[in-house]
């Protein structure tokens, strides 16, 4: 009989829910994003968090139906970081589902930071589990986020990360959801950001300046809004801005490597953009999330959790 993970995720953006069988190393998720009303730029905590409460049963039916086999084990993400000052409101929703579980079924239940998560699913879609066991460098680009981390095998957490750099201000995905929302986009904005991007031509892009490793994505805000103000189409500027985004997380990469060859894992909402990842087509070791995985999900939380129950 199949052992499964249970996975659960509740962001400010999607409610998730994934089994992870580490035996044959197969994997179900699902997920709903959270409904934000239109113009505006994502929701209050008290919202997100009644959402959560009100679909996260769904979802944990519709991965458990027909299941083949048993759950060993409950792992959920507790907090954004792997901080001791990190809480966000919404992941109690999860936290609480996740130990009633657990507590009901007899089986331990595993806490998990929300980016810890992004990795692992990250690693496992790309086929590279391989990388929770050695250090390697990650960018975690999304809404709320967009950090380089050094990230290191850590026996009682599995893997435990380090800030390098980043942003000293908006994220990159705060960066394209106040574009799309500028232009009447629903929110989250990023995958029609992106389609009105693939939609036009051009590879200018704002050079946005590195201090050391980090960097501040407002000063790009004021170049797209410029740009629209003197009537550039919508599709040159989003292009405008997804450029400028991949261009400034490559030469924070580059330099962070510098001579060596060390592995980088790419995960978030961001890193599924497709002009984002052909930035990088030639350098070398670089992984990005695949097979959906790229975005808020559960599935790393369960294949954390696994390791741990191991």
């Amino acid at each position: 009989m199949k052992t499964w993970i249970l996975g659960l995720d509740t962001s400010n953006y999607k409610t998730s829910a994934a089994l992870y069988c580490p035996e044959y190393g197969t994997w179900r998720a699902c997920g709903k994003l959270l409904d934000v009303p239109q113009g505006t730029l994502g929701l209050r905590q008290s919202d997100a968090l009644f959402q959560h409460v009100k679909q996260l049963s769904a979802r944990v039916r519709e991965v458990c139906d027909e299941l083949d086999g048993a759950i060993g084990a409950v792992g959920v993400s507790t907090r954004p970081r792997d901080l001791e000052d990190s809480y966000m409101p919404c992941f109690l929703a999860g936290q609480c589902v996740g130990e009633s579980i657990a507590a009901a079924l007899g089986v331990p239940v595993y806490g998990f930071s929300h980016q810890q998560g992004h990795l692992a699913a990250a690693a496992l879609s790309a086929g590279r589990l391989d990388l929770l066991k050695q250090p390697f460098y990650a960018w975690h680009l999304s809404g709320g986020t967009t950090e380089l981390l050094r990230v290191e095998p850590a026996e009682d957490r599995i893997i435990r990360a380090w800030i390098l750099g980043g942003t000293g201000d908006i994220s990159a995905g705060q960066l394209i959801d106040r574009l799309g929302v500028r232009l009447g986009m629903a929110f989250p904005a990023g995958p029609f950001v992106e389609q009105a991007a693939l939609d036009a031509s051009g590879e200018d892009w704002f050079p946005v300046r590195l201090d050391g490793l980090t960097f501040s994505f407002s000063g790009v805000q004021n170049q797209y809004e410029a740009r629209l103000n003197k009537g550039a189409d919508a599709g040159s500027v989003c292009r405008f801005v997804l450029l400028t985004v991949g261009q400034t997380i490559l030469r924070a990469t580059r330099r962070a490597r510098g001579e060596n060859d060390f592995p980088v894992l790419i995960s978030g909402g961001v890193s599924v953009c497709s002009l984002v990842q052909e930035l990088f087509a030639k350098e070398s070791n670089v992984i990005f999330a695949q097979n959906g995985l790229g975005g808020d999900n559960a599935v790393g939380t369960a294949v954390l959790a696994s390791m741990r129950l191991r």
